[in-house]
């Protein structure tokens, strides 16, 4: 999920397995439930049912299951019981991370979440504990491949970004971010999506203020370790850290 480190994971998140694949439909099948719980199944008047749909559509989910899945939770208001949480501690070498879940089982999600952080040997804290090393932003990610396609570079992106209502946007390697506040997001999005952005990612991100660089072997990979662990949850939504972890590429 996001946040693992910067961006240099982002192509092969678009190229999951089929497993993980069903596991981003299911979290996003939960997400459109709670949209339409929280504020009705039409996204004309709900922003936040607008939102979770780009991010479908961002992930290649088919509009038949993205329908179906609005129709589904606005038939069964009363089954819907899910509750976003989030959790927050340090992996080995002081690196943060923060847990966020969308779950119908607050005990099964605890158990998986401190699971994780054991056997990384990392350990959970208390709310606010290095969430104070994030700020929360609206984050959207571009391929640089196929904005170049579209004879968009950096410059006129920028100039879109910030008409749009974008804080700023950056270049990163095969990626562009854009960042927004929290309460612009939903505007920027669409204002982009109005003018045919294609986007790898959009959602409300906790980003970190300073990277953490691990080089040591056994460091790395109990990190590693409690990432994977995390995110084979059928529970965890997404996980942000401040660790710049290495491309393997």
């Amino acid at each position: 999920m996001s946040g693992h480190s910067k961006f240099s994971n982002i192509r092969a998140k678009k190229e999951k397995n089929d497993a993980a694949k069903g596991k981003i439909f299911t979290i996003i099948g939960h997400e459109l439930a709670l949209a339409v719980k929280q504020g009705g199944s039409d996204p004309n008047s709900n922003s936040k049912l607008r939102d979770v749909i780009a991010k479908a559509k961002a992930n290649n989910m088919p509009n038949d299951t993205i329908n179906n899945g609005i129709k589904k939770a606005a038939g069964a208001l009363d089954a819907v019981n899910f509750e976003e949480m989030q959790y927050e501690g340090y992996g080995v070498s002081g690196v943060a991370i923060i847990v966020k879940v969308l779950t119908d089982n607050k005990n099964r999600s605890a158990a998986d979440v401190r699971s994780a952080f054991t056997k990384g040997h990392g350990a959970l804290g208390t709310q606010g504990s290095v969430s104070f090393m994030f700020d929360e932003k609206g984050q959207i990610i571009l391929d640089k491949e196929a904005m170049e396609d579209m004879d968009k570079d950096f410059d006129a992106l920028m100039e879109l970004a910030i008409e749009a209502g974008a804080e700023d946007i950056r270049d990163d390697g095969d990626c562009y971010e854009i960042l927004t506040a929290p309460a612009d997001f939903s505007e920027v999005r669409e204002n982009l999506e109005k003018q045919g952005i294609p986007m790898l990612e959009a959602d409300l991100a906790m980003i970190p203020q300073n990277y953490v660089s691990v080089t040591e072997e056994e460091a790395v990979k109990n990190l590693r370790k409690t990432l994977e662990l995390l995110d084979a949850s059928d529970d965890v939504q997404s996980v942000y850290t401040n660790w710049e972890e290495e491309n393997d590429d």
